[in-house]
């Protein structure tokens, strides 16, 4: 009977406020649970939300986002969810197509290369139009009366009690019957934490990306941009990593990613172009082994170097060929850099990434280059360092009552993936 009363009514605590944590608000809000989101930013207009904030591409694959099984009609329905939140006339900026789709002339050209094209279709709001899906949202929850936000309130701890669990902050502690963490990867110091404390919630923890941002003239990539706005490639190279392109963004922007003890480097684009340049992530995937348990540290440790070289909360800058002469950049070519200048600093990449990354990073741009001609020339610039931390693999059965999900469960790395692990545990508990 205690169990059933449980599910009639609980009261949920939310950490974090991004795709997962939409995905799983959108399906209790019209329960009898009493919901409390726990956000760190000061309000709904400041909030870092890197993957809803910034680009907005939503994905729908079966071979990309994820290592979780999520069908592809939930898929469609995320989209539609976010789409929805549009109105009539931004709707039609709505940039859609699919990646290598049967017809593609790209794909014959990539597989003789050796390369893995992946195949998906795509949707791309734009970041100068996520604010306002953002907000639509916010407005949709919190006009539901058990819908509580709390901003300001940043989750250092996470506790358990006599079948409670408690969250607790700088100035603040809280209990709950039912704890979902939502946190993305910028709350990779919080997963931390608590898989150290409770290490027994651990199904695996082997891996990381690491690589950089890459940026070169639209002109050189306008075909493959015109044809899939997004390609997506893997590359199994001779160091035996995995190499893939990751988020591209035709005339787009870099970015600098901010976590609290260290940046990175990120990328975006509006819906009508924001630049004259394209740039996408080059991520070599790194799997450890026993006795090895922190993947995030190491990620987290090759972001702090390359901020100390670059003198800083700053990112290194180098062109294409000094990088393969592995020497520091003093000037730049042709290529104008889209990140502002007080962003980063002229250096050489080769002093942060480990040599093998190094080496299968080369080997990857130099095949890039024989299928998408320009890709290798030497002032291309290369931004250091790009870092995708795939939070420990949680395992959400060791206890009932403390549920991780979307990014910072280990077993999701898009907004489409996110936002359905969300739906999906959420709908377990309506």
């Amino acid at each position: 009977m205690e169990s059933q009363k449980r599910l009639l009514y609980m009261k949920i605590g939310v950490v974090g406020f991004g795709a997962a944590a939409i995905g799983f608000v959108s399906e209790v809000m019209n329960s009898n649970h009493e919901i409390h989101i726990l956000e760190r930013s000061k309000d709904i207009y400041s909030s870092s939300i890197s993957g809803i904030r910034s680009d907005g591409k939503i994905f729908v694959s079966s071979t990309m986002g994820g290592e979780l099984e999520i069908p592809i009609s939930i898929q469609r329905e995320v989209v539609d969810f976010y789409i929805g939140k549009l109105n009539e006339e931004d709707k039609k900026s709505v940039r859609t197509g699919v990646s290598f789709d049967s017809k593609s002339e790209f794909f014959e050209n990539f597989y003789a290369k050796g390369f893995e094209p992946v195949n998906s279709m795509f949707w791309h709001i734009g970041t100068d139009k996520l604010g306002s899906v953002l907000t639509r949202i916010y407005d949709e929850f919190s006009q539901k009366r058990n819908i509580h936000f709390h901003f300001n309130s940043r989750v250092e701890d996470i506790d358990f009690s006599d079948n409670r669990v408690i969250l607790r902050g700088r100035d603040f502690e809280a209990d709950f019957d039912y704890v979902v963490v939502a946190v993305g990867r910028s709350g990779h110091s919080l997963i931390k934490g608590v898989t150290s404390k409770y290490p027994e919630i651990v199904a695996s923890s082997n891996t990381v990306d690491i690589g950089v941002r890459f940026e070169l003239p639209d002109h050189l990539v306008e075909e493959i941009n015109k044809e899939m706005y997004e390609f997506k490639v893997r590359l199994k190279t001779r160091t035996g990593y995995t190499v893939r392109t990751f988020c591209n963004n035709p005339s787009g922007k870099v970015v600098l990613e901010n976590y609290d003890d260290f940046v990175t480097v990120n990328g975006h684009s509006n819906s009508d172009g924001s630049s004259v340049n394209t740039n996408f992530a080059i991520l070599c995937t790194t799997r450890f082994t026993e006795p090895f348990h922190d993947p995030i540290g190491y990620g987290s440790y090759i972001s702090r170097l390359s901020n100390i070289l670059a003198g800083g909360r700053k990112v290194i800058l180098q062109t294409y060929e000094d990088f393969m002469q592995t020497k520091r950049t003093k000037r730049l070519g042709r290529v104008k850099p889209t990140l502002p200048e007080s962003d980063f600093i002229l250096g050489d990449i080769n002093l942060v990434l480990p040599r093998r990354i190094s080496v299968s990073i080369t080997e990857f741009i130099e095949k890039l280059s024989e299928v998408i001609p320009g890709v290798a020339y030497p002032d291309n610039l290369m931004y250091a360092v790009e870092v995708k931390f795939y939070s420990n693999k949680i395992d959400n059965d060791r206890y009932g009552n403390l549920k991780f999900i979307g990014d910072c469960s280990g077993h999701t790395r898009s907004i489409t993936y996110a936002t359905g692990h969300g739906r999906l545990l959420g709908s377990s508990l309506k």
